[in-house]
């Protein structure tokens, strides 16, 4: 018998029988007796102290069981095996938990109504005289019952798979009876489609028939139409000999007309005269001006030497370089139009709306300094919170929109304003606003293409 020091846990209890000490497990303790024991020594674990524990488990002091039993289950199954004093104090600890179980396994006679897992991992802790024999006999009893648990689940198994295959064949036997109706549906419908091809066999004969009818009735209208043909060019030169008769005819009879008329004619210029001086008379009392407008004047059209947006659009320059706004703002009274938000959100989003407008509005200052031409920047009234208090820079128009009308609405208003023919250039990248100005007789150029030209002032 083992000997432990005065004091230690369970040293009233813990000494087993004479003939426990010799009984040795000559086999691996069974899987779920393993299980058992480890719960049942990660619950008492937290019974003992620090110093009452094996060096390798006071790591897992702190623990809870489960995480005990998860994470030291082998330690704890090596400690009970070769720690005598560290399985007494378990034993102790399983006394104290369980005393009806560790008296009747002391006594040799265990509980009838118990687990034999949990009798048998009593067992291997307290090591009573007949250890060894329990912990064989319910490792036993755990295989029967795997087995007889087994047995059933295979039972249960092949019952499945015997309704499996009656539904398997009871589905088969539907499927077979599906399969013959498609296939009479099939055969119903092949006879029905060899009846239909044949009727457009038939058919196709008759209309082949009737091509080369229609073939041969266009040879004869075409042989009919080549002599009509001929028949119409001799008629035709008939026509233009006579028309030429006619005309000499007619010459003649004109000349001699002209050679009659001499007397009228000299009539006609003296009453011509007559109402010229009238004329005169009266432009010099009523002081009229002389007439500076023709009425080729009023024609609308493009004057050698003049541009229009339209003409400059046809140069070979790229949409986005500014020399294309240049050309643009060089036309005679050209005015640019600037949606104000499309371009500062366009360029420098990241600013203040008031930091943004100060921004363009500067830049426009300084293009329309170095063009001359008129510019106008319109605002979105929407977006403001309040009355804005901003002096307009010289050279340039600041508008913002009334409540309820949008800056796009307030732009088409500023382009249907101006007379046709005069040069507006629309800067907006919005394709609804492009396509209105355009339509309107407007210059529609990218918001991208202002920027890059403002960056170069």
């Amino acid at each position: 018998m083992e000997e432990r020091p005065e004091g230690e846990p369970g040293s009233a209890h813990d000494d087993a029988p004479e003939g426990a000490a010799d009984e040795v497990l000559d086999r691996p303790l069974p899987e779920g007796v393993r299980r058992r024991v480890v719960a049942l020594t990660a619950e008492a674990f937290g019974g003992l102290t620090v110093a009452e524990l094996p060096p390798p488990l006071r790591q897992y002091a702190r623990f809870t069981p489960t995480r005990r039993a998860k994470f030291a289950g082998n330690a704890m199954a090596a400690a009970l095996e070769s720690d005598a004093v560290f399985r007494q104090r378990i034993a102790g600890k399983l006394r104290e938990a369980q005393p009806e179980l560790a008296e009747a396994l002391e006594h040799g006679t265990p509980p009838a109504a118990a687990d034999p897992l949990d009798v048998a991992a009593a067992a291997y802790v307290l090591r009573p005289e007949g250890w060894v024999k329990l912990v064989a006999a319910a490792g036993e009893e755990a295989q029967r019952v795997r087995a007889e648990r087994a047995g059933e689940e295979a039972e249960r198994e092949l019952a499945r798979l015997r309704e499996e295959l009656a539904q398997a064949r009871t589905d088969a036997r539907t499927e077979s009876d599906r399969s013959r109706a498609d296939l009479d549906a099939v055969r119903k419908e092949n006879e029905s489609l060899q009846r239909k091809l044949r009727s457009a066999l038939s058919d196709v004969k008759r209309g082949e028939a009737a091509v080369r009818k229609a073939v041969a009735a266009l040879e004869a209208a075409r042989s009919q139409a080549a002599t009509e043909k001929t028949a119409a060019d001799s008629e035709l030169r008939r026509l233009k000999a006579r028309i030429a008769e006619a005309e000499a005819a007619l010459e003649t009879s004109r000349r001699a007309v002209r050679e009659g008329r001499s007397v009228e004619d000299m009539r006609l210029r003296l009453l011509l005269d007559t109402v010229l001086d009238a004329a005169q008379g009266l432009r010099r009392e009523l002081a009229l001006p002389p007439a500076n407008v023709h009425p080729a004047d009023t024609v609308e059209a493009v004057v050698p030497g003049r541009m229009t947006p339209r003409d400059i659009a046809t140069r070979a320059l790229s949409e986005m370089d500014p020399a294309l706004l240049d050309q643009l703002l060089a036309l005679p009274q050209a005015h640019l139009v600037v949606d104000g938000y499309n371009v500062t959100k366009t360029g420098y989003p990241t600013m203040p709306l008031d930091k943004q407008r100060l921004r363009l509005l500067g830049g426009l200052a300084v293009l329309a300094a170095q063009t001359g031409a008129e510019m106008t920047c319109v605002f979105d009234g929407a977006e403001l919170a309040a009355p804005v208090l901003l002096a307009p820079p010289r050279g340039v128009r600041v508008l913002f929109s009334k409540p309820g009308v949008t800056a796009d609405e307030l732009i088409r208003q500023l382009v249907r304003a101006e007379p046709p023919g005069r040069p507006v250039v629309v800067v907006s990248t919005d394709r609804e606003v492009a396509d209105g100005v355009a339509k309107a007789g407007a210059r529609p150029v990218a918001s991208a293409l202002l920027l890059k030209r403002l960056a170069r002032t």
